[in-house]
C-alpha cells in the first residue's frame, strides 16, 4: 500500500479484508444449482484471509489449504501510484496479473473490479453465472464458450447448460434444447438437463414432451445414485418438482399439492417458495377449491418485483378460467398483456399462454368474434391452444370442428388425460352421452386420480337415467377433489333420483358450503325448494 493511504488506515490488512468482503458478496450473489465439489476450483462457503500478523503459521495455512483444495492457491496484490493515478494489481497463483486504474476516490470500484478478476480466474463458471444474472450475458457467453473448449467434462456440460439458459431467456427453445442435448451427451446424469428440457417444453405447451422429460428426471433421481454435480438440496428440489409436474399432468392434483408442500420446506433458492405458491394457486383452482385458492393467494409475500407480479396475475387468470370467472380473467389480462409486451420474449408468451386464456374467457361470455380473433393468432403446435379452439367451436355448437381440434390435441399429447376429458365434455354438451362416457373411460384409465372425468361420467349417467351408477362415480371422484361444490351438488342430485333423500340432503348441505358457480347455486336452490 502507498504510505499515505496506509497512514489513513488503508493498510494491506484492511484492503485484504475489503477484497474478502467483495469475494463473499460475489459468492452470495451467484445462484447456481451446481454442487461445489464439481467445480475445478471452488471455495465453497469458506473464504478466508490469512495475514502474517494474525498468528496463523505457514504450516497451519498449508494444512488447511491442502486439506480443502488439495493444493495451495495464493491470491496476492498491491496498490501503488503511477502517472495515471492509483493502480490495483491482483495476482492468482501463476496466472497473469490483472491491473485496474483510477483515482483515489474510485478505490472501492477498483477493489470491486480486482475481486471480480480474482473470481473470474479462480471460478470461471460461477463468475459466468453471476454475470448472466446481472445483465451481462455477452460476457457470460464468452466464458461459457471458453469452458466448452476446455478439458473438464463437468465444466463443458455445465457451460452448455449456461448457454442453453441464455437461449431460453430469449424464447429460443429449439436452440436451448439443442444445447441441453449437447450437455446430455457429455454428462447424461445431470438432473438439471432433463428438468430444463421439461420446463422448455412446458413453455412451448408441448404436454407430451414435457411429461416425458419430467418422468426421465424422476427415473434418474430414483435410480439408486445421486447426481453429485448438483447440490443435495437442489437435486431434492428438482426431483420433487418433477413429481409435482407429473402428478399435475396426470390429474393427480391432491398429490401434486403435497409435493409442493415438501418443496416449500426446503431452503428457498431460485425463488422456490414464490413459484410453489403461484403453482399452488393454479392447482387449487384445478381442484375447484376456492378456499384453497384464496389461501394460496393470501400467502403471497408483499413485493414490487414486476416479473413476480406478472407471474401471480397469470396464475390468478388461469384460476379464473377454472372457476369460470370470465370477467375477472379479462381484468387480469389488463395486468398481464402490458407487462408481457414490455418483455423481449413477451410475444411468445402472449401467443401460447395469454391468448388461449383470454380466448376462453371471451368465449365463456359469448363474445365469439373476439375469441376467434385471438384463436387465429395461436400456434398449432400448442396443446392448450388446440384444446381452447375445440372449446370455442363446441360452445358455438360447431361439433365437427370441435371434434377435429380436440382430436389433434389428443394426438399431440396422448399420455395425459386432459384432452380426453375435454373430448368427453364436448360430447356431453352435444347430448352424446354414450360417446362422452367412452372418452371419460379413456381419461380415467390414463389419470385414475383425476376427478374431472369421473364427475362428468357421473353427470352423463344421470342424463342416461342411471343415477344409481352415477353415485359410484361421484363417490370415487370425491377423494381427488374433496371440496368441489359441483361434484357434491350432482352427487346429491344422483342420490335424490335414486331415492336416498337423506343422503341427498347431506350432499346438498356440503355443496352449499363450497364454491358454486351462479348457475350451480341456482340449481341447488331449485332442488332444495322442490324436494325439501
Amino acid at each position: 500500500m502507498p504510505p499515505d493511504l496506509a497512514n489513513r488506515g488503508l493498510t494491506g490488512e484492511v484492503v485484504a479484508g475489503k477484497v474478502l468482503d467483495r469475494l463473499t458478496e460475489l459468492q452470495f450473489q451467484t445462484d447456481s444449482n451446481r454442487a461445489a465439489s464439481s467445480y475445478v476450483n471452488n471455495w465453497g462457503s469458506d473464504i478466508k484471509v490469512q495475514i502474517p500478523e494474525t498468528g496463523v503459521s505457514i504450516g497451519q495455512l498449508y494444512r488447511y489449504l491442502a486439506g480443502w483444495l488439495g493444493h495451495e492457491t495464493h491470491i496476492t496484490g498491491e496498490i501503488y501510484r503511477d502517472d495515471q493515478g492509483i493502480a490495483v494489481t491482483a495476482r492468482v497463483g501463476g496466472a497473469p496479473p490483472t491491473t485496474v486504474r483510477g483515482t483515489d476516490a474510485e478505490l472501492d470500484r477498483l477493489i470491486q473490479q480486482s475481486a471480480e478478476a480474482v473470481y473470474r480466474t479462480t471460478q470461471p463458471y460461477r463468475y459466468a453465472v453471476f454475470l448472466d444474472t446481472h445483465g451481462k450475458s455477452a460476457q457470460a457467453r464468452a466464458i461459457y464458450n471458453q469452458l466448452v473448449a476446455g478439458q473438464s467434462l463437468d465444466d463443458r456440460a455445465w457451460a452448455y447448460i449456461g448457454l442453453s439458459a441464455q437461449r431460453t431467456n430469449v424464447a429460443d427453445f429449439a436452440g436451448a434444447n439443442a444445447l441441453l442435448h449437447k450437455a446430455m451427451a457429455i454428462k447424461p446424469d445431470i438432473l438439471l438437463i432433463y428438468a430444463n428440457l421439461a420446463g422448455n417444453e412446458s413453455s412451448l405447451q408441448h404436454d407430451e414432451q414435457q411429461l416425458a422429460y419430467a418422468r426421465k428426471t424422476l427415473e434418474l433421481s430414483e435410480g439408486g445414485g445421486r447426481d453429485t454435480s448438483m447440490g443435495a438440496n437442489d437435486a431434492r428440489r428438482i426431483a420433487l418438482q418433477s413429481r409435482s409436474g407429473v402428478a399435475q399432468a396426470m390429474g393427480d392434483l391432491v398429490e401434486a399439492l403435497s409435493y409442493n408442500r415438501a418443496i416449500a420446506a426446503l431452503p428457498d433458492e431460485n425463488g422456490t417458495i414464490e413459484s410453489m405458491r403461484q403453482n399452488d394457486a393454479t392447482i387449487c383452482a384445478a381442484l375447484h377449491d376456492r378456499a384453497c385458492f384464496e389461501a394460496a393467494v393470501e400467502s403471497f409475500a408483499p413485493t414490487t418485483d414486476v416479473l413476480t407480479l406478472l407471474g401471480r396475475a397469470a396464475n390468478i387468470q388461469q384460476a379464473d378460467i377454472f372457476f369460470e370467472d370470465w370477467n375477472d380473467a379479462i381484468a387480469q389480462s389488463r395486468i398481464v398483456n402490458p407487462a408481457l409486451t414490455k418483455l423481449p420474449v413477451g410475444d411468445f408468451f402472449l401467443r401460447r399462454g395469454e391468448d388461449p386464456l383470454l380466448a376462453a374467457a371471451y368465449a365463456g361470455l359469448g363474445d365469439f368474434g373476439t375469441a376467434e380473433a385471438l384463436a387465429a393468432r395461436m400456434p398449432d403446435d400448442c396443446v392448450t391452444c388446440l384444446r381452447t379452439r375445440a372449446r370455442i367451436a363446441a360452445l358455438q355448437h360447431r361439433w365437427r370442428e370441435a371434434e377435429a381440434w380436440i382430436a389433434r390435441a389428443a394426438r399431440a399429447a396422448p399420455s395425459p388425460p386432459d384432452s380426453f376429458a375435454d373430448w368427453g365434455e364436448i360430447r356431453l354438451w352435444r347430448g352424446d352421452t354414450a360417446g362422452a362416457i367412452a372418452k371419460f373411460e379413456i381419461a380415467h384409465a390414463k389419470g385414475p386420480h383425476f376427478a374431472d372425468p369421473l364427475e362428468m361420467w357421473g353427470e352423463a349417467l344421470i342424463a342416461r337415467n342411471r343415477s344409481d351408477l352415477a353415485v359410484a362415480k361421484f363417490t370415487e371422484a370425491a377423494p381427488y377433489a374433496p371440496n368441489w361444490g359441483r361434484l357434491h351438488l350432482k352427487w346429491g342430485e344422483a342420490l335424490l333420483w335414486s331415492g336416498d333423500k337423506d343422503g341427498a340432503k347431506k350432499q346438498f348441505a356440503v355443496a352449499a358450503g363450497l364454491f358454486l358457480s351462479p348457475a350451480d347455486r341456482t340449481a341447488l336452490q331449485r332442488l332444495g325448494s322442490a324436494h325439501g
